[in-house]
């Protein structure tokens, strides 16, 4: 399979965020890294059936370059609702002053030996009694691939649902990002990325 699907279908998880279940996203996101095509192909239309989910016209066309070339049925691709405008994002995050726990320094561990990686952030999500940790990452060779193993790692550590948002390293990211980016801390910024912040504007 194509290097362009598995990014199309990293792409759509990605914009899922905070809209489709948690326990849900990260299971699918697991299935894209294992190379789990046709199970991905035949859950993510469902799941986003079942869950209501419209997408806009630019999600829809990751859907077909991701599930449809892994074989969905085009008739569930057709069934998605449509979405006009990209959602909203109505989730409040904060970070926590405690310091890093042995998740967020293993997470740190795996970030920064990851090539293409360029800074690490951690929020919290709250919200339904509880709250969720938000794992931030921006850059990365392969980013479906940082997605799991993170992923992994979180799950190591007791978070039954762990989100896990691998983002370029520029561009703006959808609204449910930067609500997390804004409420989150950074844990981790690359040399790399330090250096181009530092230099001013026009320079």
């Amino acid at each position: 399979m194509s290097i362009a699907a598995e990014q199309a279908g990293h792409d759509l998880l990605v914009a899922l965020a905070g809209r489709m279940p948690d326990d849900v996203l990260w299971r699918l996101r697991d299935w894209l890294a294992a190379q789990a095509y046709g199970p991905l192909a035949a859950m993510l239309p469902r799941e986003l059936l079942r869950h209501r989910l419209g997408l806009t016209d630019a999600e829809r066309g990751l859907l077909v370059s991701s599930a449809g070339e892994w074989g969905a049925s085009r008739r569930l691709l057709e069934a998605v609702l449509p979405l006009d405008a990209p959602a909203v994002a109505d989730v409040v995050f904060r970070s926590h002053s405690d310091g890093l726990d042995a998740a967020a320094l293993s997470v740190l561990g795996v970030v920064r030996g990851h090539a293409g990686c360029v800074e690490l952030r951690q929020a919290w999500r709250v919200g339904a009694g509880r709250e969720q940790r938000v794992v931030i990452v921006h850059g990365g060779e392969r980013p479906w691939s940082v997605t799991a193993t993170l992923q992994r790692v979180l799950r190591a550590h007791a978070d039954r649902t762990p989100c896990v948002e691998v983002l370029p390293a520029h561009g703006e990211p959808p609204a449910y990002h930067q609500a997390a980016i804004i409420g989150s801390a950074p844990v981790w910024t690359s040399t790399t990325r330090r250096a181009a912040e530092a230099v001013p504007a026009g320079v």
